[in-house]
């Protein structure tokens, strides 16, 4: 134990831990996206029209946040962005839980996601910044568990503060993002190095301006389509799956404890994933991850009890797992060092788009196809992006090769292996996100 603990943690730089710690911290607190709903329609006495439009001006505010973050990391900084977004989410967080009329609360809604999901490229970027390529597996695996380890913590410890008083949930929250911010201006420093030009591949001629780039990197952006894909059918257990299992008469918290298998096999085995696909093929990893995933939501269309419920959602976490460290390793490799930033905030817009999206098309085609046809469909779905996986898997990795380093060893662009670090058997390391930045009700939207 002492020896794997030392593999999955040893010899990563101290500016992670702090990142680490405030992400946990940071988690630890995010009690609003547990009962913002709740909170709008008992507290408040909003409809649920005027919910649905609070919660889709976070939803707003968080789209442009990711896009303005994205591109104030690469040009201002990551340490400045993410102190104003941490700063300006923990003030907006108390302004939304004070605000009383409708105007006041959406406006807070909005300002408040954009503050929250200004972060999230900032702190991607950060990681790729200070953990070396060869460690990025584990140390972005990491961060993706204490994700999850906070979340599942605060649904319980927000219930009790819930109980007392739905204030408190701001007050804490607030605390906490705030606790977050005083982590990285006291121990994180600036961690962008200015580069004169973003490399590319030989004989590509560079357009002019980031947007440009971006927008012409085809390899990244067929990527970020088939994350988008991804992330459409793993929302679909926010939105439809507690509507299948209501039809089937269970009760919300059979939903709630059935979901919760979710985090808790996470928690549990998330930190053994490194050093199981440790020197695999990284497409490999990602097609088998899209199968799982498709064949865990597909298998709900015969589910009909609680423990059926339980099986599919522990078979799609698994995909989920496996996905998330390899996802997020080829993110930091497929972006340039100087549009980081940008190119992280590319990725949380697709979390955005499929938050806004995965619950009108899982309606649509539930009301007019069927409970079955949704679920089958997803299964589909899966077995597309695993092929598709596969199909671009030799480009991307000749994209990487091409942006990595001169300094650093080339690699063989297929199958691609884990580099090992001179601390025991370092892995890699995956950035969250969530991604799903890890599993909350996100991508939901995220801190």
């Amino acid at each position: 134990m002492r020896g794997w603990l030392r593999d999955t943690t040893g010899g990563l730089p101290r500016t992670f831990w702090y990142l680490w710690t405030g992400t946990l911290i940071n988690r630890l607190g995010s009690f609003i996206l547990v009962f913002l709903a709740i909170y709008l329609t008992q507290e408040r006495g909003f409809n649920e029209l005027a919910a649905g439009l609070v919660l889709s001006l976070w939803g707003v505010g968080g789209a442009v946040g990711t896009t303005l973050g994205g591109m104030l990391a690469d040009r201002w900084g990551r340490r400045p962005t993410l102190l104003t977004s941490h700063l300006g989410a923990a003030v907006m967080m108390l302004a939304l839980g004070f605000a009383q009329e409708l105007w006041a609360v959406a406006g807070g809604a909005l300002l408040l996601g954009l503050f929250a999901e200004a972060a999230r490229p900032a702190f991607g970027a950060m990681m790729i910044d200070v953990v070396p390529e060869q460690d990025r597996l584990r140390a972005f695996s990491l961060n993706y568990w204490a994700i999850n380890l906070g979340f599942a913590c605060a649904a319980v410890l927000a219930g009790l503060a819930a109980e007392a008083s739905y204030l408190l949930l701001f007050v804490i929250d607030a605390a906490t993002t705030l606790a977050t911010a005083v982590i990285i201006f006291v121990k994180v420093a600036e961690s962008r190095v200015p580069v004169r030009a973003s490399r590319i591949p030989a004989g590509a001629a560079r357009p002019r301006g980031a947007l440009r780039v971006i927008l012409g990197d085809r390899v990244y952006l067929g990527f970020v389509a088939l994350n988008l894909l991804g992330a459409v059918v793993f929302l679909q257990h926010i939105s439809m799956l507690p509507i299948a299992m209501a039809d089937d008469g269970l009760s919300p918290s059979t939903y709630g404890m059935v979901i919760a298998l979710n985090g808790v096999l996470i928690v549990a085995g998330q930190l053994f994933v490194p050093r199981l696909i440790r020197g695999r093929n990284r497409s490999h990893v990602l097609a088998l991850a899209a199968v799982v995933m498709g064949v865990g939501f597909g298998l709900t269309a015969f589910a009909d009890a609680a423990w059926l419920y339980g099986l599919t959602v522990l078979i799609w976490t698994i995909g989920e797992m496996l996905n998330s460290p390899s996802n997020s390793t080829l993110v930091a490799e497929l972006s340039p060092a100087d549009l980081r930033g940008r190119y992280q905030g590319v990725l949380s817009l697709s979390w955005q788009v499929a938050g806004a999206t995965a619950p009108i098309f899982g309606g649509l085609v539930r009301q007019q196809a069927g409970n079955a046809a949704l679920w089958l469909g997803c299964a589909a779905i899966g077995v597309v992006m695993a092929v598709a996986h596969l199909v671009s898997g030799p480009a991307r990795e000749r994209r990487a090769a091409a942006l990595r380093p001169s300094t650093e060893p080339a690699r063989p662009a297929e199958p691609l292996t884990a580099v090992r670090s001179a601390v025991p058997q370092a892995a890699e390391a995956a950035v969250a996100a969530p991604a799903i930045e890890g599993h909350a009700p996100e991508p939901t939207p995220a801190r």
